[in-house]
């Protein structure tokens, strides 16, 4: 029955392909979502999984977009239904996956959020170094840059991974796949000085059955700092910092991806160092660039 292969399948990514709780708690809302549209059109959640076919799906599509769904929430709803449906071919339950004769809503590519080298530097810039807090802010704003690791990937460091001697990070990014990533002297520089003068008082602040003793970085009360607390601190540089254009975390991986591509970064490399599965996702990164080219001819030939 359906309940029973939803289960199999979050198991199967939970234990057999590493997916992080993130990937998990998304496929486990799509799916669960899918399966009470089943019950209230009186389907029922006994109903068998190959009785699910492409009209049933394409009917839950149409469902969705009467409620105002957005076309990126209804893409990955489908594309959470394809990758659930190939599992259970893989597994020799069904012969088809019936959510491959569904199309895909058709979503209109936005290009990535960047920066102007004077744009970061002045942004990251933005933390007072003389204050605890403004050390560790400083050190995460140029460690983003540095690195263009994801959010989700920074606050998950420990000290173990950081190789200070060879700046090099070893990250571990979706599917707990590791990868090592350079970073350069500011980084180096800021990430140092908030371990020795910051962190040390943030983890005093925390009783000793709390404390996390490798975690890089810190609240100031000495815990892990998390996703949600990243982002609210660049917002807050953000307001302070009135002339750039709307940011978010994710903004500096786009930076520091289109400004190695600026400089004539191979496209592959660029892909390792985000850790990139596929090369179609980092090749966005060359529209950037091109509109910039384009923006830039405009500006300034003469008969433009």
């Amino acid at each position: 029955m359906l309940e029973e292969y939803l289960r199999q399948f979050l198991e199967h990514l939970r234990y057999e392909r590493n997916a992080s709780q993130h990937t998990l708690r998304n496929y486990a809302i799509d799916l669960e979502q899918f399966r009470d549209y089943l019950i209230n059109i009186g389907k029922g959640n006994e109903i068998k999984v190959n009785d699910i076919d492409h009209l049933t799906i394409r009917e839950w599509m149409a469902h969705l977009y009467s409620q105002n769904k957005k076309k990126t929430s209804i893409a990955r709803k489908l594309a959470s239904l394809r990758t659930f449906f190939q599992f259970l071919v893989r597994e020799g339950v069904l012969e088809r996956n019936p959510a491959r004769l569904v199309s895909r809503p058709r979503i209109e590519q936005k290009l990535p959020t960047t920066l102007s080298v004077e744009e970061v530097t002045k942004f990251i810039e933005m933390p007072d170094l003389s204050t605890d807090l403004g050390k560790r802010d400083r050190a995460i704003l140029e460690f983003l840059y540095a690195t263009g690791v994801r959010v989700s990937e920074l606050v998950n460091l420990n000290l173990r991974d950081i190789d200070f001697r060879e700046k090099v990070v070893r990250v571990t990014g979706k599917r707990r796949k590791q990868r090592v990533v350079p970073f350069g002297e500011y980084a180096a520089q800021a990430l140092m000085l908030y371990l020795v003068e910051a962190r040390p008082k943030f983890l005093a602040n925390c009783p000793p059955s709390k404390r996390d003793e490798q975690a890089v970085f810190l609240n100031y009360q000495g815990t892990r700092i998390t996703t949600r607390s990243v982002g609210r601190m660049v917002e807050k540089y953000i307001k302070q910092c009135a002339d750039l254009h709307s940011i978010s975390p994710h903004s500096l991986r786009h930076t520091f991806a289109t400004h190695l591509l600026d400089k004539g970064a191979d496209l592959r490399a660029i892909q390792e160092l985000l850790g990139h599965a596929r090369l179609s996702t980092t090749q966005i990164y060359t529209q950037v660039s091109m509109e910039k080219l384009i923006e830039e001819y405009t500006r300034t030939h003469p008969k433009s």
